[in-house]
Order: C-alpha cells, then structure tokens, then sequence
C-alpha cells in the first residue's frame, strides 16, 4: 500500500505516472485520480500530466483509440465503450470520434459476438429472443446492429 506522502516532489509524481503509463495507456483524468489516490496533491499532480501531454507521452486520443480496441476486441460494442469512455473522463467528442471512424465495423463485431454466444442463431420462442437481445444489450450493441438475415 503507498504512504499519503510518498508523492510530494514534482519527480515523485513524474516517476509515479510514468510507471503507470509504461504499464498502458491511461486518460489524464484517471491518472489524476491513481496519483491523488498515491498521495499527490491534485495541483501537483495537473502540472506533471500537462507536461506529459505537452511532451506527447500522455494522450487521451492515444488512450481512447487503445481502449476501443482492447474491449472490442473482447466483444464489446460502441454503447457500452461510450459509456465506459465517458466513466474514464474521456471528451465527448473525442469518443465519438474514435467510435465513428469505419474501420470498426460495429455491424460485423455485434454478428461476431453473437454468433459467438448463440451458434444457433436467432431464437424463434420469443423468451429466448429477449434473452438474446438483453445479451446484446449488455455487450453496447443494438439488436439492429445485429447483421443477421433472420431477425425482426
């Protein structure tokens, strides 16, 4: 566990988030968070981080466009990653414009991840349907994300 005052030098700090940023990409305000949560003051903590941006080693665009990946990648669909984006302090835009960007194709990851869960397909017995749709629900896609030719 780390001592309330073990970062309270500027290199302290600088150290602490680079170890941090050397493990993943991370956004500035769940950085913030982890250093004030280490012993940082908040005040401190913004100037190292404005430093890192400045010098391109903090970047939230980097941290999105890795993060949409990582979780797509699991399965995960753009309503739930907007979500979690946002929880992570991400800009609006700057989600929107990861998510936006075509080489995603939410359309073929929401097939893949159902046709991953439900081999079968599309339930005809209408229980299982909203079974179904709630499972897709939960992964942050729409049933009208879904590409299959069978479906409502």
């Amino acid at each position: 566990m780390f001592r309330r005052s073990q970062l309270e030098t500027p290199q302290a700090i600088r150290r602490s988030a680079m170890d941090l940023l050397a493990r993943r990409e991370h956004s500035y305000t769940e950085l913030l968070r982890k250093l004030t949560l280490r012993g940082a003051t908040a005040d401190a903590a913004e100037i190292e981080l404005d430093k890192l941006q400045d010098e391109g080693l903090l970047s939230d665009a980097r941290f999105c466009e890795a993060y949409v990946y990582a979780r797509s990648q699991r399965g995960m669909g753009p309503l739930r990653l907007r979500e979690e984006l946002r929880q992570k302090g991400v800009a609006s835009s700057l989600i929107e414009q990861v998510l936006d960007e075509p080489h995603w194709d939410w359309p073929a990851k929401a097939a893949q991840a159902f046709a991953k869960r439900f081999p079968d397909g599309v339930a005809a017995e209408r229980k299982e349907k909203a079974r179904q749709q709630r499972f897709m629900q939960y992964r942050g896609f729409t049933w009208q994300d879904l590409t299959v030719d069978d479906h409502d």
